[in-house]
């Protein structure tokens, strides 16, 4: 699920996430469930022993436990919001508490929630966070595909690839929502700006042209087809588009 930004993001390969952990149990186990959805990982070390690695560290967003033992919570989420600058910073809480919730956002975490041992929802969070702060940035990606919404320029794996107006307003419908099915009906006020299906093939046309462009001569195939109910773009190989409205 790659998504990241730094102050300007890397864009290659998957999410950099660092991540301080007061317990080293809680924290190799937290490292295995991420790394095993294919996210790269560093560890950063207690700011008492030095803020170097904090600074340094080329992450494209911080994670936190600040409630696992830490003296003063709230000053060390406010003290990662200063080094995390406009990457998102995240922090975990001991068990579902609003008080603890509401003390890390009051502080400048962008998001709080307990993990207990299941990191997808941590990562669709997360994932969350660095495609709203990619799109404010004028960017969007989606694995391999990088699409630069001010020049209207799209690569993947680097390679330009050149589409005309209806074709990249198509691409990039589907990328706000990868992993999902976008229903025909949104595609038509998205590109067309019209409130109806005019049931014509127009579509049909269009994505068959930019399955060519997009997918043709790549390792594998991102656009996927939901038949009599819309498209969808996929984030991973191996992954798989969800129905539903988008």
């Amino acid at each position: 699920m790659p998504d990241p930004c730094a102050t300007l993001p890397s864009m290659s390969g998957p999410p950099q996430l660092a991540v301080f952990h007061p317990s080293a149990g809680e924290r190799d186990a937290l490292l295995a469930a991420l790394e095993r959805h294919g996210w790269r990982t560093g560890v950063l070390p207690a700011p008492v022993t030095g803020m170097r690695p904090w600074l340094d560290e080329p992450y494209d967003a911080l994670l936190i436990a600040p409630f696992g033992g830490w003296e003063e919570p709230v000053h060390l989420v406010a003290l990662a919001r200063a080094v995390a600058g406009v990457r998102p910073l995240i922090a975990l809480t001991q068990g579902h508490s609003l008080e603890q919730r509401l003390a890390a956002l009051q502080a400048g975490a962008d998001d709080a929630l307990a993990w207990s041992g299941d990191a997808r929802e941590l990562l669709a969070r997360i994932g969350g966070l660095l495609r709203r702060q990619r799109l404010a940035s004028g960017w969007l990606e989606c694995a391999e595909l990088r699409i630069d919404l001010i020049d209207r320029r799209v690569t993947r794996l680097g390679r330009p690839i050149s589409l005309p107006l209806r074709e990249f307003d198509l691409l990039t419908r589907l990328a706000r929502v990868p992993d999902r099915i976008v229903p025909r009906d949104a595609l038509w006020r998205a590109v067309w700006k019209i409130d109806f299906d005019p049931g014509t093939n127009r579509i049909e046309v269009h994505m068959s042209r930019l399955r060519a462009k997009v997918d043709r001569g790549f390792g594998w195939p991102m656009l996927m087809t939901a038949r009599g109910h819309g498209y969808g773009l996929r984030s991973r190989r191996d992954g798989m588009v969800r129905a539903g409205r988008a």
